[in-house]
């Protein structure tokens, strides 16, 4: 039976912002299918050791650890808009790891605190995309790296839920972005993965992970 318009606006809140009864579940579910394209922007990143990680949008955190161990002595720091997934992430209690609300749009860290910031999956929900990639520059260290992921325009357009507050992105129209930053854009990584839809059928979803640079 397909979604009803009121199934589909609930769907894509609790997306943007998991709360709620449904909000664990939903937040297990994206785990489950964001997990490729989070190791793809782990690698894109280049973890080394002493490194301090910034995460925009970390959900249920069950990922973290993975970054954790990428290299020696790592600190992570992650920001939700949902009270919820900040309070799920930091009761994992994961070594070297800190969460703290936000509004989406002011980071609450000093300037030049971070070597590495990433965000998988949040670009489509962000009010002020321009002001929020300056914030993410201010708070960098010089020549550090910032992972967008995204999933393409063309294949998010074919999900119903997408129509209901989703700012989709290619390729172009982040570029066109970036342009509007502090950053400078050095590297877009085309991916593809398997990943099960909602009717319970495996679908190609193309992928890209765009690295900018202070």
């Amino acid at each position: 039976m397909p979604f009803t318009e009121e199934q589909l606006k609930e769907m894509a809140i609790q997306l943007s912002c998991p709360s709620g009864a449904n909000g664990i579940g939903v937040a297990d579910m994206m785990h489950d299918t964001n997990f490729g394209m989070t190791k793809s922007t782990i690698n894109a990143l280049k973890i080394a050791d002493h490194d301090s990680v910034l995460e925009l949008g970390h959900g249920n955190g069950k990922h973290i650890s993975t970054i954790i161990q990428t290299a020696a002595a790592v600190s992570y720091y992650g920001l939700e808009i949902s009270e919820l997934m900040q309070q799920e992430a930091a009761a994992l209690h994961i070594t070297n790891s800190s969460f703290y609300s936000y509004d989406g749009e002011n980071i609450p860290f000093e300037d030049e605190k971070f070597n590495k910031a990433m965000t998988v999956n949040t670009i489509y929900f962000w009010k002020n995309p321009v002001q929020l990639l300056n914030e993410v520059y201010r708070v960098l260290k010089t020549e550090g790296l910032f992972c967008v992921t995204f999933a393409q325009k063309d294949f998010m357009e074919m999900l119903p839920f997408t129509q209901h507050g989703f700012n989709l992105y290619d390729n172009q129209k982040l570029e066109d972005l970036v342009k509007q930053s502090s950053f400078k854009l050095i590297d877009f990584a085309a991916h593809t993965e398997q990943v099960k839809s909602k009717a319970d059928e495996m679908v190609e979803r193309p992928y890209t992970v765009a690295t900018l640079q202070k």
